[in-house]
Protein backbone atom coordinates (compact mmCIF):
# COMPACT_ATOMS: atom_id res chain seq x y z
CA UNK A 1 0.00 0.00 0.00
CA UNK A 2 1.22 3.80 -0.77
CA UNK A 3 -0.71 6.24 0.72
CA UNK A 4 0.06 9.84 1.21
CA UNK A 5 0.47 11.27 4.82
CA UNK A 6 2.15 14.90 4.96
CA UNK A 7 5.41 15.40 3.76
CA UNK A 8 5.75 11.71 3.29
CA UNK A 9 4.08 8.24 2.45
CA UNK A 10 2.54 5.53 4.51
CA UNK A 11 4.13 2.12 2.70
CA UNK A 12 3.70 -1.13 3.24
CA UNK A 13 5.22 -4.03 1.85
CA UNK A 14 3.79 -7.51 0.89
CA UNK A 15 4.96 -10.82 -0.48
CA UNK A 16 3.65 -11.35 -3.91
CA UNK A 17 3.78 -15.11 -3.06
CA UNK A 18 1.18 -14.29 0.03
CA UNK A 19 -0.17 -10.71 -0.59
CA UNK A 20 -3.09 -11.40 2.47
CA UNK A 21 -0.31 -12.46 4.67
CA UNK A 22 1.90 -10.07 7.10
CA UNK A 23 2.50 -6.24 6.16
CA UNK A 24 6.09 -4.69 6.51
CA UNK A 25 5.84 -0.54 7.00
CA UNK A 26 7.99 1.42 5.80
CA UNK A 27 8.11 4.52 8.00
CA UNK A 28 10.59 7.67 7.58
CA UNK A 29 13.43 8.08 9.88
CA UNK A 30 13.44 12.13 10.48
CA UNK A 31 12.84 12.41 13.94
CA UNK A 32 16.32 12.98 15.86
CA UNK A 33 15.48 10.33 18.80
CA UNK A 34 14.94 7.28 16.01
CA UNK A 35 18.37 8.60 14.19
CA UNK A 36 20.43 7.83 16.99
CA UNK A 37 18.23 4.76 17.51
CA UNK A 38 19.34 3.50 14.39
CA UNK A 39 23.03 4.73 14.55
CA UNK A 40 23.42 3.28 17.31
CA UNK A 41 22.40 -0.12 16.45
CA UNK A 42 24.38 -0.14 13.22
CA UNK A 43 27.51 1.15 15.14
CA UNK A 44 26.87 -2.26 17.46
CA UNK A 45 26.43 -4.19 14.57
CA UNK A 46 22.53 -5.11 16.23
CA UNK A 47 19.78 -5.64 13.35
CA UNK A 48 16.80 -3.94 13.77
CA UNK A 49 14.83 -6.63 12.48
CA UNK A 50 14.86 -10.28 11.73
CA UNK A 51 13.40 -12.52 8.91
CA UNK A 52 13.51 -16.80 8.38
CA UNK A 53 14.64 -18.26 5.48
CA UNK A 54 13.84 -21.59 4.33
CA UNK A 55 17.24 -22.29 2.95
CA UNK A 56 19.48 -19.51 4.24
CA UNK A 57 22.38 -20.07 1.82
CA UNK A 58 20.34 -20.12 -1.56
CA UNK A 59 18.69 -17.23 0.07
CA UNK A 60 22.09 -14.90 0.75
CA UNK A 61 23.24 -16.17 -2.84
CA UNK A 62 20.04 -15.04 -4.11
CA UNK A 63 20.11 -11.31 -2.60
CA UNK A 64 24.05 -10.94 -3.65
CA UNK A 65 23.60 -11.98 -7.40
CA UNK A 66 21.09 -8.55 -6.61
CA UNK A 67 23.65 -6.47 -4.93
CA UNK A 68 23.19 -6.87 -1.85
CA UNK A 69 26.21 -6.79 0.87
CA UNK A 70 26.14 -8.81 3.52
CA UNK A 71 27.96 -7.76 6.96
CA UNK A 72 28.14 -11.20 8.27
CA UNK A 73 28.19 -14.51 5.85
CA UNK A 74 26.16 -17.84 7.30
CA UNK A 75 27.43 -18.67 10.24
CA UNK A 76 26.26 -21.73 12.36
CA UNK A 77 24.65 -20.28 15.78
CA UNK A 78 23.94 -23.56 17.50
CA UNK A 79 20.32 -23.28 17.04
CA UNK A 80 20.13 -21.76 13.90
CA UNK A 81 22.43 -20.34 10.79
CA UNK A 82 22.27 -16.57 10.40
CA UNK A 83 23.22 -14.23 8.03
CA UNK A 84 23.35 -10.06 8.44
CA UNK A 85 23.13 -7.56 5.28
CA UNK A 86 23.09 -3.88 5.35
CA UNK A 87 19.79 -2.61 4.04
CA UNK A 88 22.03 0.79 2.36
CA UNK A 89 19.52 2.90 4.72
CA UNK A 90 21.38 2.27 7.82
CA UNK A 91 20.27 -0.73 9.07
CA UNK A 92 21.45 -4.10 9.63
CA UNK A 93 18.68 -6.79 8.67
CA UNK A 94 18.95 -10.52 9.85
CA UNK A 95 17.93 -13.56 8.33
CA UNK A 96 18.00 -16.74 9.75
CA UNK A 97 17.53 -20.68 9.09
CA UNK A 98 16.33 -22.42 12.44
CA UNK A 99 17.99 -25.93 12.47
CA UNK A 100 15.51 -28.98 13.08
CA UNK A 101 16.11 -30.49 16.80
CA UNK A 102 18.22 -33.47 16.78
Amino acid sequence: MDFPAGEYRWLTLVSPEEPDAAQLVLEPNVHSATQAYQAALHADGIPISTFEADDLIAEVARLEKLGVKFTTQPADVGTAMIAVFDDSCGNLIQLYEAKSPA
